[in-house]
Formats: C-alpha cells, structure tokens, sequence
C-alpha cells in the first residue's frame, strides 16, 4: 500500500487525504507523522473514515461537550448544570476550533475578552473547565494563561439595629421563619429551601440537602450534613406553617430573593443580600467568643478556612466595643505609670 503523502497547513496542523470506497477522506493532525499513520488506519480499514469524538476531529467545543458527559452521573446535577452554562455562554470563539489547532494565544485573547465582560471568578471557572478539557483530550497541552486577579471578597454583614429592623418587618409574615433560620441557625439559601417536614425531630433540626434550580442534591460537603439543636421559638414557627407540599418553605430562590429585598426595604435597610444573613450568624459567635471549631460545625464548613478569611470580624458596634476597652486597659496604664514616676 502506497504511503500517504502529508501536506502542512498554513495553521501548523498536517493534513493527508486517501480514498475509501470512492470517497475522499482528509485526515487533520498536529503532527506529519500521526496524520500519515490515521490516513494508512483509514486505509487499511482498520478504523471508521471518520470518527467525530476522535480528538484529532472534535472542537473545542465538542471536547467540553464530551467531558460533561463523562462525567454526568458522577456530579450533582447543580455542577453539571453550571458547567453546560459554562459552555453555552463562555469563550464562545474559542468553540468551534480544532481541538488539535488551539493555541495559547487563542486562549489568552478569549480569556482577555470575557475578563472585561464578567468577574474574575466567572473567568476562572470558564477556564478551569477547558483545562479540564484538554486535561483529558488533548494532554500535552498545557495552559499557562494569565487569568485576572481575585478580588478581596468583602461581606456586608448587617449591623445588629438592622437585623433587629429586619426582623421587625418580618415577624408574622411568611418570611420570618426562612430568615431566622438564616440569622439564628446559619443555613444557606439552598439548606433553607431543601428542608423536609420529616428533617424536623423533636427539638432537632436536620440538615441533609440543598435546594437549586437544577433540583435537589446533597449538601455542599459532607460537612455540610448537620444536626441542629432547634430554638423553641424557630420550632413553634415551624408547626405554624402550613403543610402545602414535601417542603417547609415553598419558596424558589428568585421567589425568597425578591421577598427578602421588600423586607429591607421595608425596614429601610441597605440592600443585602439573603445570604448575608448567614454572615451575621457567624460573626455573633465570633463576637460571643465561641472557638472555631464549634462555629465551623454549626456553620456546615468543612474546615476553618471560611472562618478565619471570610468570617473573621464582628459587627462594627462590637468592634467598637473591643477598640474602647483596649483604649481603656492602655490609658489606665498610662496614667498609672505617670503618678509612679
């Protein structure tokens, strides 16, 4: 059998045609000799003419497509939701191109466009999916991408007159039991919205699942998976609600958002965000001087890394508090020192 001849494209990439059963065939490859090999594999018949899923055929776009298949059943559906978003949405150049033709500078000029559009970790999680990608489709590859800084995450955690304010405009309403529990037990939206009459055990609250608009799904790490002492008044909030389905709050998260944005503004608070209630039940343990390891495991952290870059600070009231007597210890000093000397 005649060898084929490979040709090099302007590209970089190598190319050989053959003919099977009267068609012509054109093999694309990043290198001479693996172009010529597939173009004799076609030849002989020992493989399809074409095959879409090999990686010398398939795009970028049909490689991310692939990878979230393949990993479909062993995801929550929430991350493979995220990650189809991800691939609808992101880097949408870079799609259509030649899984074997991309280069770096491809990447960096999409990266370099989407970072002007959307935040640094939309940008980072867009990425980290198509070095996945590549990680399984295309391994000698290697990104090196300058990807845009992290931003410093700031949370506004309310002040305690505006929780009060907040809670005010709450109470009675059918927002104050999933905003207490956010306060005072420290549930995330999604823990909140996921709770099942039968995770409620005598003075127990049980905290199993989660809540998205992909569905239901374990909580967000096996840490995550809780049992809390249930406050007498959360309790009796509890068997005051209505049984209308499987679910104790019968809210979607857009639903309780929207909610809990009219109870601030009602209060004539600040906007916050629901999550933010969650902050405050963080940093009142802090401020009461509960030790780390105990907050972490109310909180559903798996470890204390939250705690001490996100969650360590209290309401500015008591970190007015602390500054006063720190003054006061020192400027005792002060003047004792001096009616000493």
């Amino acid at each position: 059998m005649k060898t084929p001849v490979a040709k090099k494209l302007p590209s970089g990439a190598w190319r050989c045609q053959v003919m099977v059963d009267g068609r012509r065939v054109s093999i694309t490859a990043a290198t001479e000799k693996e172009a010529v090999a597939q173009a004799m594999q076609i030849k002989a018949g020992l493989k399809a003419a074409q095959r879409e899923s090999s990686p010398s055929q398939m795009t970028v776009g049909q490689a991310i497509d692939r990878y979230i298949e393949s990993k479909d059943s062993v995801l929550s559906p929430a991350t493979v939701a995220g990650y189809k978003r991800i691939r609808e949405h992101a880097l949408p150049e870079l799609m259509p191109i030649k899984l074997v033709l991309l280069t770096q500078e491809a990447v960096q000029r999409a990266v370099n466009k989407m970072a002007r559009e959307k935040s640094p970790k939309s940008v980072r999680n867009a990425h980290g999916l198509l070095s996945a990608a590549l990680a399984a489709y295309r391994p000698d590859f290697i990104l090196r991408t300058t990807l845009p800084q992290r931003k410093r995450y700031e949370p506004a955690i309310p002040s305690g007159d505006d929780i009060g304010k907040i809670m005010a405009v709450a109470k009675g309403t059918v927002n104050e039991l999933p905003i207490l529990l956010a306060v005072w037990l420290g549930l995330r939206m999604s823990e909140i919205l996921g709770l099942k009459w039968e995770d409620v055990e005598g003075e127990v609250l049980h905290i199993r699942r989660a809540l998205v608009d992909e569905g239901e799904k374990l909580t967000k790490t096996y840490s995550s998976q809780r049992d809390l002492p249930l406050p007498p008044y959360i309790r009796g909030l509890i068997d005051a609600a209505p049984r209308t389905g499987d679910h104790i709050i019968p809210f979607t998260r857009r639903g309780l958002y929207s909610r809990f944005q009219v109870i601030c503004k009602r209060a004539g608070v600040q906007h916050y965000r629901f999550h933010d209630l969650r902050h405050i039940n963080a940093s009142v343990m802090l401020a009461l001087g509960i030790p780390n390891r105990y907050a972490q495991e109310r909180m559903g952290h798996a470890t204390d890394h939250m705690l001490k870059t996100v969650y360590q600070h209290t309401m500015s009231s008591e970190q007015q508090h602390v500054a006063q007597l720190v003054d006061h210890y020192f400027e005792e000093k002060l003047h004792t020192n001096l009616h000493t000397q």
